[in-house]
């Protein structure tokens, strides 16, 4: 199980030997999948609050941690018949730096995780236009199905006579897993502000509680060793802090830098130095025979 060093950092123990194992040559990094997260926010009278999840501590990746709404691309999300409105799939592509195909999947499935693990829908009968209330049975019977791959989401679209609303998407930033973990991603994080009408609830299988948190209280939170996160989810958090609105924060997010954040291992004197490019926080000092510092 996971624990926590320097304030609530999700810290694996057993990172420092696969750091030493990728170094030595006994790992060969696996080829990240790729992802997609929502950090989905919403007006409160404390400032913009941030949607967050707890990952059951039974989870082999992260248990324990709080994070957003989010998952693994399906191989079907890049269905060439995906109701589309929005920036165009050229706009993405270029945005997110792939290809048109990579671009669908990778929206599709922020729109999708965000419906499977929150209920909330970024779509709408028109590109002008969003659902309402998504709750009831024949909403839940469609997200059931689409949880376990027995509808793609471009169907799912279809038998709904929506569209998939790109527009209230930013792309935010983008994070890989570290080389030396077993299980990678390549994970785009996006801001979504939640949709008049609709509410989230905890609808993930992953998750054992959610909480609507302003991004400053958690960041605190976090500091004070109370909450369980990944580099990744503390670092958006902090960032978030400086939006007094969501409509802020989607207006600033066309203008952030996508550049991939790898962590990198590397081997100074008689140590493991962990470190994420222009996150200096996290950084790791690993005695080649102790603990971190």
């Amino acid at each position: 199980m996971a624990n926590a060093q320097a304030g609530g950092q999700w810290y694996p123990p057993e990172w420092p030997e696969r750091i030493r194992a990728l170094a030595s040559g006994e790992v060969t990094p696996v080829t990240p999948k790729r992802a997609a997260t929502v950090m989905l926010l919403k007006d409160t009278a404390g400032g913009p609050a941030v949607h967050m999840l707890r990952r059951r501590t039974s989870m082999a990746f992260a248990g324990g941690a709080y994070a957003y709404p989010g998952g693994g691309v399906d191989p079907r999300d890049d269905d060439r018949h995906v109701r589309w409105a929005g920036p165009s799939l050229d706009w993405w592509a270029d945005r997110l730096g792939v290809d048109r195909a990579v671009a669908q999947a990778i929206v599709c499935a922020a729109v999708r995780e965000t419906y499977e693990e929150a209920g909330v829908l970024l779509a709408g009968p028109a590109p002008d236009s969003v659902v309402g209330d998504t709750t009831g049975p024949d909403w839940e019977a469609d997200r059931a199905a689409l949880v376990a791959r027995e509808l793609s989401f471009a169907e799912f679209l279809d038998r709904r006579g929506l569209v998939l609303r790109s527009d209230l998407l930013g792309a935010w930033t983008r994070w890989i897993t570290p080389e030396f973990e077993p299980r990678r991603y390549d994970t785009w994080f996006f801001v979504a502000a939640l949709p008049e009408g609709q509410r989230t609830r905890n609808a993930s299988t992953e998750a054992d509680r959610t909480v609507w948190i302003t991004p400053r209280e958690a960041a605190a939170a976090y500091d004070r060793g109370e909450l369980l996160m990944m580099p990744p989810t503390i670092a958006t958090l902090r960032q978030l802090t400086a939006y007094g609105t969501p409509a802020e924060a989607l207006d600033a997010a066309p203008a952030r830098d996508l550049t991939p954040v790898l962590a990198s291992a590397r081997l100074v004197g008689g140590e493991i130095v962990l470190s994420w490019p222009g996150h200096d926080e996290f950084t790791k000092h690993i005695p080649t025979g102790g603990a971190p510092a």
